[in-house]
């Protein structure tokens, strides 16, 4: 275990400081930022569009007005996004969720006149009504899900391209056979795995904790869902598991070469595996509650990706996430006794390409 740490705060330290890591480190950062600005940045006049049942107040900039000839009218509008919120007889406010702080008191202040002119001096509150509560957050989950595909995707790829590329220079350069003067063949495998594992959750702390800030500064976190911890820890843990099946999948197929020219044919498979999990995640994002999005977030490696992201969009039973949980672990732990087996047997043969049939037989 010793010769493992090793290895691992070895890839850590010399992969940490290079231009390329630092570099790919900001450009996320600043990409998930940016996406929580835009929605401030293209938001419009700063209008509100309020249905209205009964009497209409008087005319506001802020507002802008639309009849609806009964109460079950306006509340499908609020409900479908037609409206911002809907005023039923002059009293009551029917909004999706939590009323926007600006558009009620924008409310208050014409309710409020409108009385004092009718009555003189009583003045009583509007009352504040919320329904379709959870699908005032749907929007915003679909958003995050869809940008948590992109980010795992990026990530897994990054990083398990970063293991293929440092086994064949190992290789290549003839390192390799020193190192195993020092070290077993599989602590220099996980130790490599390892050590670039960590850069990638250094990646996607940075990611979060950039989309964060960004969400504060900006108000949006006001308009995140509920559950956010759990939709993190969730996105952490599905990399973990995620990053540690294809990595060894790429460590696999980058020990049959030993130039970076063949590395792209020998992890074509993998790739095409991840394109496949990319696409049906993606899909999973706009459709949760779906067949396929629910069969394949139970399926490895598909679970990487789909479940996190059904985890994010919508409510996911406890069951499910620890039965894919487990069949996830069972993969990993399926693909590493094989990458093992292929690792120490073609990592010194030089030369040529390796057949994987031929380490195998």
């Amino acid at each position: 275990m010793n010769g493992l740490m090793l290895v691992a705060q070895r890839e850590v330290r010399t992969r940490i400081r290079t231009k390329s890591f630092l570099i790919s480190l900001a450009i996320s950062a600043i990409l998930v930022a940016a996406l929580a600005f835009l929605p401030k940045a293209l938001g419009g006049d700063g209008t509100f569009d309020v249905g209205v049942v009964g009497a209409a107040p008087a005319p506001v900039t802020q507002l802008s007005y639309s009849r609806y000839p009964d109460e079950a009218a306006a509340r499908k509008a609020v409900i479908a996004g037609d409206v911002d919120a809907a005023l039923i007889g002059g009293d009551r406010v029917v909004a999706n969720g939590e009323l926007d702080q600006r558009l009620g008191l924008i409310l208050e202040s014409v309710h409020r006149d409108e009385q004092i002119k009718a009555a003189g001096v009583t003045v009583t509150p509007l009352r504040v009504e919320s329904v379709g509560a959870d699908a005032r957050y749907q929007g915003v989950r679909t958003g995050i899900a869809t940008l948590l595909v992109m980010v795992l995707f990026f990530l897994f790829i990054y990083s398990s391209m970063y293991v293929a590329m440092g086994v064949v220079e190992e290789k290549g350069s003839r390192i390799v056979e020193i190192l195993l003067t020092s070290v077993r063949p599989w602590q220099l495998l996980g130790g490599k795995i390892v050590g670039l594992g960590v850069l990638g959750l250094v990646n996607l702390a940075v990611v979060v904790a950039a989309g964060l800030a960004a969400s504060v500064a900006t108000g949006f976190a006001a308009d995140l869902p509920p559950g956010m911890g759990g939709i993190v820890v969730s996105a952490l843990v599905w990399f973990v598991l995620g990053y540690a099946f294809f990595a060894v999948l790429a460590a696999t197929f980058g020990s049959l070469v030993s130039r970076q020219e063949e590395l792209n044919t020998v992890l074509t498979p993998m790739t095409t595996l991840m394109m496949l999990t990319y696409v049906t995640a993606y899909f999973a994002a706009v459709q949760p509650t779906g067949t396929v999005a629910r069969v394949l977030s139970l399926v490895p490696p598909f679970s990487s990706m789909v479940m996190p992201v059904r985890t994010a969009a919508t409510g996911v039973p406890l069951g499910e996430i620890l039965v894919a949980v487990a069949l996830m672990i069972v993969a990993v732990v399926g693909v590493l006794l094989f990458a093992a087996r292929v690792y120490q047997r073609a990592v010194l043969r030089t030369g040529a390409r390796v057949r994987l049939g031929e380490v195998l037989r």
